[in-house]
């Protein structure tokens, strides 16, 4: 008997290497055929010049860990760095990226392409899937048995979701791992307590924190799963129950210490975010508007220097992000994020075996079949404790923001099945299809995973029309594009791109004009005639308008609602004839007039202002802003005019958008002496 144990158990351990080899095949084929990303050269950029200069003031709303790990294969090569020009942080890094990715072509007089840069280190960041994928199996393995692990490890290397971010530079695949790998490691603490496992705890715990800001919701969950264990402990140990607090309580704050200790380190030990002479808004200046007890918090810290600088800075422009950002679901655009949006994500973004798989084990779980108590805990209370985190945020752009979910929803699947194959051999079946069909779901995507949805709510093809972003495109598609555009022989288009200005078509060789987005306004002047002649190219995310916060507001409403004639790689709306573009057109004119109302320059505002009205009078920002210059300009009458005609243009916004920009006009009318009732 304990032969046949010992061959299946090599059996096991042969089949999760493999399993890694071919999550490593997918990987590489799949990045191969992608172009990059949105948030890529912004981090690949902030990660170098980490590495080179002790520079913490590039891309500080990111934690530097996985930037650092993502860009390690970059330090040996000759790459050209482009100077800072003085712009605000984000644009330096974002800019400062593109010129490392693709002005170190040999077209450019350099030595690298832009695609074997990203190669290097889309397979660097891989690292962190790949070390999950092994956690998962070493933790099912433990807590349920090897089938669990095998299990597990088979839903994470076949997952749409996993596969899209696991090349991606960007921080949400590393806080996934450690996320996961903190959690197992204070599973194995309580389980067989050791200083040298408050070691392993205290440091998984401090790259948790440096790998993304989300990783400070460690600390509660590590309390909640202490309260959960002393709480078990509570009949059976009554008389050693203090004892057992103050040593636990003890162990916590040691983890708690060596993870600051870490996050120091990463940091260079250093408060400071630049080293010398790079201007940036203070962190007050940050704050300010901010009024949850966090932002608070964050200051008193910067005030004592108890974390460095960038960290604190990240964490505050982590919430002014998320305090202005819209919701695109089901079709509709809200100005703030929707409790409802990472439950529908994920119930789509899961495929059907992951979640025949998972309620597999909710029966096995809720019947009593499985009496696993600690490790049921363990794994069910940290993802719903960040899924519950995240429901009640504001930010809602992707699934990849509740990623830490996934492998604890794993684990929990792997371990129902296995538990049930122990009670009954009937159940290989039904996991047997579940698995088989997560498997086919996952090379039926390939090489493009992100627009994954399952067959529930109508595939691929399907996701643009309920989320938006990395959910479905993140200007990963230029490839695909140039191979459409050449194959249809195309060489004149207007293309409103995702990345642009950061990223541009003309880095893959992609022929068309840009059209202005939300992300082009402040960056590039781009003058767009009132007609238009296609192909016209639109982004899924720019079609859609959510970072516009409202349909009145997207220029491209016209197009969301008439049937592309052609879709690329289900991220890019192609339309073929010849356009009308009024509201796309007024754009430029318009942002210069809010620029010149900024900068005090009233009787110039209103100029433009009047001109994106004369190419678009239903603008309502251009009836706004003629109106604020009107008003600096104390032709108070004609101000009311503008103010009542955007008024009556906000009813025919989304109710969030309403709630939005109805108090704001109504101020504009009250400045002006007019009161507007409900």
């Amino acid at each position: 008997m304990s032969t046949l144990i010992a061959k299946r158990e090599r059996w096991a351990w042969f089949a999760a290497a493999a399993l890694l080899l071919i999550m490593i095949c997918e990987i590489a084929l799949s990045t191969r055929q992608a172009s990059a990303s949105w948030d890529e050269g912004d981090h690949i950029f902030s990660g170098y010049m980490n590495w080179k200069h002790r520079e913490y003031s590039l891309n500080p709303e990111h934690p530097p860990l996985v930037k650092l790990v993502a860009t390690l294969p970059l330090l040996g090569l000759d790459l050209r760095i482009a100077p800072r020009q003085g712009r605000f942080f984000k644009d330096e890094a974002y800019y400062g990226g593109r010129e490392l990715l693709f002005r170190n072509d040999p077209r450019y007089g350099g030595y690298y392409t832009a695609d074997s840069l990203l190669f290097r280190v889309h397979m660097a960041v891989s690292i962190f899937a790949l070390l999950l994928a092994s956690l998962l199996f070493l933790a099912g393995r433990e807590m349920f048995g090897t089938a669990a692990g095998l299990i597990a490890m088979i839903l994470f290397v076949f997952d749409p979701t996993i596969l899209t971010n696991a090349p991606f530079v960007t921080t949400d695949s590393g806080a996934t791992c450690l996320f996961f790998a903190s959690v197992y490691a204070f599973y194995r603490y309580v389980k067989a307590p050791s200083g040298q496992r408050v070691l392993v705890c205290g440091l998984t715990f401090g790259l948790t924190l440096v790998s993304k800001h989300s990783g400070i919701l460690l600390l509660p969950i590590l309390l909640l799963l202490a309260t959960g264990e002393l709480s078990g402990k509570w009949y059976e140990r009554r008389k050693s129950i203090l004892r057992d607090t103050i040593h636990l309580g003890a162990a916590l704050f040691a983890m708690a210490a060596l993870a600051i200790f870490v996050l120091w380190g990463v940091y260079s030990f250093r408060y400071a975010m630049q080293p010398s002479g790079v201007s940036m808004p203070g962190l007050d200046h940050q704050a300010s508007g901010l009024t949850t007890i966090p932002a608070h918090v964050i200051l008193f810290c910067a005030h004592h220097h108890l974390l460095p600088e960038s960290y604190l800075y990240g964490l505050i422009d982590v919430q002014r992000v998320a305090a202005f950002m819209p919701t695109y679901i089901f079709g509709k655009l809200y100005a703030h994020g929707q409790w409802f949006y990472f439950p529908v994500a994920l119930s789509l973004k899961c495929s059907v075996g992951v979640l025949g798989l998972l309620l597999l084990a909710v029966f096995a779980f809720a019947t009593g079949f499985v009496r696993k108590p600690r490790e049921v805990y363990f794994l069910a209370l940290p993802a719903v404790f960040y899924l519950a985190v995240a429901m009640a945020g504001p930010l809602n752009i992707g699934v990849r923001h509740v990623l830490p979910v996934f492998p604890f929803a794993f684990a929990l699947a792997g371990g129902g099945a296995c538990l049930l194959l122990q009670q009954k051999r009937l159940w290989i079946y039904p996991i047997a299809i579940f698995l088989l069909c997560h498997a086919i779901d996952s090379v039926r995507m390939f090489p493009n995973y992100m627009p994954y949805a399952n067959i529930l709510w109508g595939g691929p093809t399907k996701t643009h029309l309920y989320l938006s972003d990395s959910a479905t495109d993140w200007g990963q598609e230029l490839k695909w594009t140039k191979q459409y555009l050449d194959a249809n022989n195309v060489h004149e288009c207007w293309f409103a791109y995702f990345p642009a200005p950061f990223l541009l078509p003309s880095d893959y060789g992609v022929p068309c004009k840009l059209l202005p987005t939300a992300d082009t306004h402040g960056q590039v002047d781009i003058d767009v005639p009132p007609t238009i002649h296609g192909p016209v190219l639109i982004s899924f995310a720019d079609l859609n308008g959510f970072e516009f916060g409202s349909k009145v507001l997207n220029p491209y409403q016209t197009f969301f609602e008439r049937k592309p004639d052609a879709v690329i790689a289900n991220g890019i709306a192609v339309f073929n004839g010849d356009f009308t573009v009024p509201q796309v057109a007024s754009l430029q004119p318009l942002w210069r007039a809010q620029a010149l109302l900024d900068s005090k320059n009233h009787l110039g505002a209103l100029h433009f202002a009047e001109a994106a009205l004369a190419i678009d009078p239903a603008n309502f920002e251009g009836q706004v802003a003629a109106g604020d210059a009107l008003h600096a300009l104390e032709r108070n009458s004609e101000a009311q005019v503008h103010y009542l005609t955007a008024k009556k243009m906000v009813e025919a916004m989304e109710l969030s958008s309403q709630q939005q920009w109805a108090p704001v006009l109504d101020k504009k009318l009250a400045a002006l002496g007019i009161t507007v009732h409900a």
